[in-house]
This record gives structure tokens, sequence and C-alpha cells, in this order.
């Protein structure tokens, strides 16, 4: 069955030609994210859930909160971190399913291996998300689009599941990408289409631009990406604050981090980023129970248990914390991992002030150095 949403943007590439003469610098950096990944693994898994709206997560009779939502709960307006009870009061015909994390696991391992078929180069970013270094991959294809189409076909067959794709220069731009055309879509970003590509998306596409900041940068006219670009960090200085050169290289497409793989990692750390503010606890506390899960699965999958567990909070004014616990033993599953993350969020301001980000870590493996301070999050660092 062929995509049913395929975008190259402005034109398709033809092959042979992918570009114009690339430099040799230029990436081809692909971003998977699955379709409503656990609503989507419950419908593929119980036949009568197909084509109905989907919920996954705790009990509306108590303090549950949605942990996914199938696209046809979302066109009803239901989100994920949602109240449950919120979210059947928009949709009082959808299904609520209680949330098997085992099982998503282990789809997410059957993902994670047909990504390890193209490339070793693989970035987990959660259990339904990762980044590709496809430059030079084992397949030896030359065409960054190819290789994703191809992914999205071998979910599809093998696992009866799709998955949207961005192909882009760099990471920034290609998750921009796979979100356009969500669900089944595939958006490809040449290098010399970049500036083109950004130009009219507004500015809060950019990692970092929340409501505040959106507000800031409209009171000075700026509301596209490319109104952004066309500024200048001391022009935006007075608005945006230390983040205004970081804004404004995401705002030119400019991305150097690289995709970072698993391989002999002295920390493995996972983190999501709120639509909106969050300020109720429980949901706070569902998004870390679904991020120690994350990590417990990847310390699992590469035989890894660590003894320092690490929280990272970003308030929505953007102050970002981070919160450390050391354990007796070594962890590597999820219940106690989550535990320690629950005390530590406890150690923070976020009940009252709320939060934006937050991020879950595990280090201190047995053959780590002593006495070496690591930079849990040093790949995921506030903006700016």
């Amino acid at each position: 069955m062929p995509d049913t949403k395929v975008s190259h943007f402005v034109t398709d590439p033809v092959e042979g030609a992918e570009s114009p003469p690339a430099k040799a610098q230029n990436r081809k950096i692909i971003h998977i994210d699955m379709d409503a990944f656990y609503a989507s693994v419950e419908q593929r898994d119980t036949p009568s859930l197909r084509g109905r709206p989907v919920v996954v997560g705790g009990d509306p009779e108590g303090r549950g909160v949605v942990a996914a939502a199938s696209y046809e709960a979302r066109k009803r307006g239901v989100r994920s971190a949602m109240p449950m009870r919120t979210a059947m009061r928009l949709c009082p015909q959808a299904v609520r399913v209680a949330p098997d994390f085992g099982k998503y696991r282990g789809v997410s391992r059957a993902i994670n291996d047909i990504f390890h078929e193209y490339t070793d180069l693989v970035e987990p970013v959660a259990l339904d998300e990762a980044y590709l270094d496809v430059t030079y991959n084992k397949a030896d294809i030359p065409f960054g689009h190819r290789v994703a189409r191809m992914i999205k076909g071998e979910i599809r067959s093998e696992l009866k599941l799709t998955a949207s794709a961005g192909v882009a220069p760099n990471k920034f731009l290609a998750k921009i990408a796979s979100d356009l055309r969500k669900p089944d879509g595939l958006v490809v970003v040449m290098p010399h289409q970049v500036t083109e590509f950004l130009v009219d998306l507004p500015v809060e596409v950019i990692p970092g631009v929340g409501k505040v900041t959106r507000e800031q940068l409209r009171r000075v006219g700026i509301d596209t990406v490319g109104q952004l670009a066309a500024s200048s960090p001391p022009q935006l200085a007075p608005h945006v604050g230390r983040r205004s050169s970081e804004l404004w290289q995401r705002a030119q497409g400019i991305d150097d981090s690289p995709v970072h793989t698993e391989r002999d990692p002295k920390q493995l750390s996972a983190e999501t980023t709120f639509g909106d503010d969050v300020h109720d606890l429980p949901q706070m506390q569902q998004a870390l129970e679904d991020l120690s899960q994350d990590v417990a699965m990847r310390l699992q999958r590469q035989q890894l248990r660590g003894r320092v567990v690490t929280i990272k909070v970003r308030y929505p004014d953007f102050e970002t914390i981070t919160r450390s616990q050391s354990h007796g033993l070594y962890l590597d599953t999820q219940q106690p991992i989550q535990q320690i993350a629950n005390q530590l969020l406890k150690r923070t301001h976020a009940a009252d002030r709320g939060v934006r980000l937050l991020g879950l870590g595990v280090s201190g493996f047995p053959d780590m150095q002593r006495g070496v301070q690591l930079d849990l999050f040093g790949g995921f660092g506030a903006v700016g």
C-alpha cells in the first residue's frame, strides 16, 4: 500500500540529481515519529477498536491522564497529557484502554530493529520516535527519501502500523518536516529548499518558542520563522534574552547537533515537552511514568544498570533545573526509577510553578570512572 501522504517540499527530487551539487557536510537525517503509537497498537490488536476514538490512559474516575489518543479522538479535541475526565467529556463515545507498556516496549524494539537494518546511527527520543543519520547507510542508498520510504513500508508490512517521516539536512528540520503531514506522511526538505521551507511557518515550530516567547515576538511584529530570520540576535535580545542567538540560528535552519547513538553511553535519558504548560501534578507524574518506562526499556536492551537517577524540569519561564539521587543498587527496571523520579519532583517547585518540559535519565553505570560529574542532559540543554 503506498504512502497516503507524501510531500516533497517544492518538487519531487529526481533520483540521480537529488539536489544542486551537495556540499560534503550535508547530512541526510530522518526523523521517524509513529502515528498515535499506543492507541494505534491497541487498534491493531483489537479489530473492534479500528475506526473508533480510542484513548489510552488512567481511570477517569480517579486522576488518570491521557497517554495517547487515536486520530478519531483527536478530532474531538482529545490530546496527550489531558486529564482523562476532560477527554471523556469531550468525546463521550471514546473507548478508554489501560496502557500496556510491556507490549509497547516490544513493538518499539521491533521498530528499532528495522531502523538498524539501514543504519546504526540511531538516536531514540522515546518509544515511538527516533532520529536516523542515513548519510552513509548499510544499503548504500544515496537518497534519504528512499530510505525513509522503505522504513515506512517495512513498519507497515511487518508491524501493521504507520509512521510519519521527515527527511532533511539536520535534526531540527527533520523534526518539523515529520510533523507536517501526519498521519502516514513523508516530507522531504532538500538543502537548497531550507529557506523557502521555513519562511512561512509560525515561530512556534521552533523548540523553545511557547506561549510566552511567541507573544514576546509578536509584540515586535514577528509571527513567522522568516520574519525571525530577517531579524538579528542583538535585535531579539531585549525581547527574548539569552535565547536570542539560538532562536535566530534555528530560524536560519542551522542545527549542527549530531545523531547520538547509544553505544557505550555514560547516561541514558529521555524527555518530553508539553504543548501547553502543565500545572497538574498527576499529569507530571504520568509523564515521569512514561519516561521511566522508556529509559528502563533502553537500559534493558543494552544490558545496562545505573545507580543515579536525574530529572530535568523546565519551568514556563524557561528556567531549567536538575535534581539527582543515588541508589544503593543498580537499577534497570521502571518502578524504582519512577519512584525516585517522583521523589525528586517533590524537591522542585513544579507543583507551584508548573512545567514546560520534564526529562528523566539514569547514569552511574558500573564501568564509569569515579568522581566524574556528568552533564546528564548535555544533548537536551535549555535553549540559548
